[in-house]
């Protein structure tokens, strides 16, 4: 898990992939903020893993790009205090779904821009114009996919891309321009030897080797060669750059080809970078042992601010000589080989805002001892410790982190039981995931809980907790976005804050995700929330008739199931205008008479009706253009 948490790091990001439609982005972020490890019934609507990694025991999806990170990154980002975001403000939750995500497509952007722009003819001298058309001509790329390459001209009035200074090419970002290749020995970019800025990322250099002459640029403080399809072994001469303070040389994956940091080492590649802030190996093949990778960083990278080197084939275990890295704000090492036990040294690390890892053994008591500095209180934003082999119970500090925006406990192998009461020792949380984790939690509060004493959530995950009932402070939960409860054993009838047609004040109008599937919840439970994305009612007792007019409560809607609760009745023509939906599963009910003519529209892709009493003819005229793959009409009297 990769939270941008720090939105004042040097980092240079590139901008999204523009092949993603708002439709998509949607789905992307209903299945960020609902996905559990152990479910995934319908992968036709999953188009998140051509940008993310599968890792851990339980496939927990991981990102190995920006975009696929981003995924996650807004989602979670969007519902952290203020406090855990500086620069993005609590987002309004009373406007349509449609409307919400375009404001999200546009603070991506802004905070995804590389910082810099274009330059004007005037402000670049007549050399460096010359230079910038030589690389230009030398450079192989997909015009019909270039946004920047394609505006340079020797009598234009902009440079896109292209940052100056006193007629000097200080910066240059050709970030997802489709470039090949083009860049040799005596490429024209190694000599605009005043470059302090370089962003190549999201590329295709077809397989090539990082080019040495890149050493030539000695000026560079941000490198950021990140997802550009280099490969083999890192160029040694690298490690001349000594006035970096950001290197990102992320791996977009590492099947077929991968970077490799074999000779030099790591200790060589970063023993003269003694400015380096941010470090960024992700799927880069280190393949080294904690003894030395861990003296290599703190005996090397002193002011070190962002460590991520995940997927890197490390071993550990983790020393305590890293403690030396005292700026550490945001330390990522999942997908390595840490077959030990959580170190206790972590939890020193005062400046601390991302913790991503991946070990076994019980979560050691001294994590909590965070929240006895006030500086941590308010700067921990996240911390992630699900899909591990955690042990033992959950120590009871860690419900007393104030600061925390994010936490997630989810898939370990915690044990005991814990009362919803604890929850209320968190001040900001905003995401909660404590689903599959092995813990029973009781949902009755103490008389003394007042619903306003929790926190307001916006995702809040306790699917397979073992719950009784419904926790009762969920009702005053205004800002409640996802909510995941399967997989319990909750009884009685569906609340009616979850679908209040004119909500009441102070209860949740903006559930997207609601997930109840796997419970024994009984009664009426339409009309839906209005602005549903990801609606998942299957496996309970509901018994009851789908409403004539659904398709008014699924016009946002991609994911609904009612699969194996006891409907009855038809199905309504109404369902139609839903035009958006992409997985309908009706499947083992007991609906009757005909399929409606109307019924599969454009955007379906999952379409089960199995095992019901369904009468007449298969409809002739589902339409050629449709992307159905999965049609399931089975076990009916059609």
């Amino acid at each position: 898990m990769f939270v941008i948490s720090a939105p004042s790091l040097p980092r240079q990001k590139t901008m999204i992939p523009p092949m993603f439609d708002l439709a998509v982005l949607a789905l992307c972020f209903a299945q960020a903020a609902m996905s559990t490890p152990s479910d995934h019934r319908y992968k036709e609507l999953d188009p998140v893993p051509l940008y993310t990694n599968k890792v851990g025991p339980c496939s927990t999806t991981r990102a190995c790009t920006d975009f696929g990170l981003l995924l996650h990154e807004v989602w979670t980002l969007f519902r952290l205090t203020p406090s855990s975001r500086p620069l993005l403000q609590p987002l309004p939750m009373n406007g349509s779904i449609v409307s919400w995500l375009l404001l999200a497509i546009s603070m991506i952007s802004i905070s995804f821009e590389v910082a810099g722009g274009s330059a004007s003819a005037q402000c670049l001298g007549v050399d460096q114009r010359s230079l910038l058309l030589k690389l230009r001509n030398s450079l192989v790329f997909n015009a019909s996919k270039s946004s920047m390459l394609v505006q340079w001209d020797r009598s234009g009035d902009s440079w896109s891309g292209v940052t100056c200074e006193d007629g000097l090419v200080i910066g240059l970002d050709l970030s997802n321009e489709s470039i090949s290749g083009g860049i040799d020995g005596s490429s024209s970019l190694f000599r605009l030897e005043f470059l302090r800025s370089l962003n190549l990322a999201f590329n295709y250099f077809n397989y090539l080797t990082i080019p040495s002459g890149i050493a030539n640029l000695s000026r560079l403080v941000h490198l950021n060669l990140s997802n550009a399809g280099f490969v083999g072994k890192i160029p040694a001469e690298l490690s001349r750059l000594r006035k970096l303070r950001s290197l990102d040389l992320t791996c977009l994956s590492s099947y077929p080809a991968f970077l490799k940091l074999e000779k030099p080492s790591l200790r060589a590649l970063i023993g003269d970078l003694v400015e380096l802030r941010e470090l960024y190996l992700d799927l880069v093949d280190v393949s080294a042992e904690g003894s030395g990778w861990c003296d290599a960083l703190s005996s090397s990278v002193p002011k070190l601010e962002v460590l991520s080197m995940s997927n890197c084939s490390l071993s550990g275990p983790l020393k305590a000589s890293l403690m030396s890295l005292a700026n550490l704000s945001v330390i990522q090492l999942y997908g390595n080989n840490f077959y030990t036990t959580v170190p206790k040294f972590l939890a020193n690390f005062s400046s601390l805002k991302t913790l991503s890892l991946a070990f076994c053994g019980t979560l050691p008591v001294s994590i909590g001892n965070l929240k006895k500095l006030s500086s941590i209180e308010l700067q921990l934003g996240m911390l992630d410790l699900g899909s591990n082999q955690l042990q033992g119970p959950i120590p009871a500090s860690i419900f007393k982190l104030q600061g925390l925006g994010y936490l997630s406990l989810s898939s370990d192998n915690f044990s005991g039981s814990m009362n919803i009461d604890a929850l209320r020792g968190f001040g900001n949380l905003a995401y909660h995931d404590l689903s599959y984790n092995g813990k029973s939690i009781n949902t009755m509060a103490s008389a003394s809980a007042a619903a306003s004493s929790f926190p307001d959530f916006h995702t809040l995950k306790l699917a397979s907790c073992q719950l009784r009932s419904l926790p009762q402070f969920l009702a005053n939960q205004s800002t409640l976005v996802s909510l995941d409860l399967s997989h319990n054993y909750i009884q009685g009838e569906i609340p009616r804050w979850i679908y209040l047609e004119t909500p009441l004040p102070n209860i949740p109008s903006d559930l997207a995700v609601v997930d109840l599937h796997l419970n024994m919840l009984q009664g009426n439970m339409l009309p839906l929330p209005s602005h549903g994305v990801y609606l998942d009612f299957s496996s309970n007792y509901i018994d009851s008739v789908i409403p004539d007019d659904i398709g008014d409560y699924l016009l946002g809607t991609m994911f609904f199931s009612l699969s194996k609760t006891n409907f009855h009745g038809s199905i309504p023509k109404s369902i139609y205008k839903a035009e958006f939906l992409q997985v309908l599963d009706l499947s083992r009910n007991q609906l009757n008479g005909t399929i409606p003519d109307c019924f599969v529209m454009k955007s379906l892709k999952v379409l089960n009706l199995r095992d019901n009493q369904l009468n007449g003819d298969i409809p002739q005229n589902i339409p050629g253009t449709c992307g159905l793959k999965t049609l399931d009409f089975s076990e009916n009297f059609l």
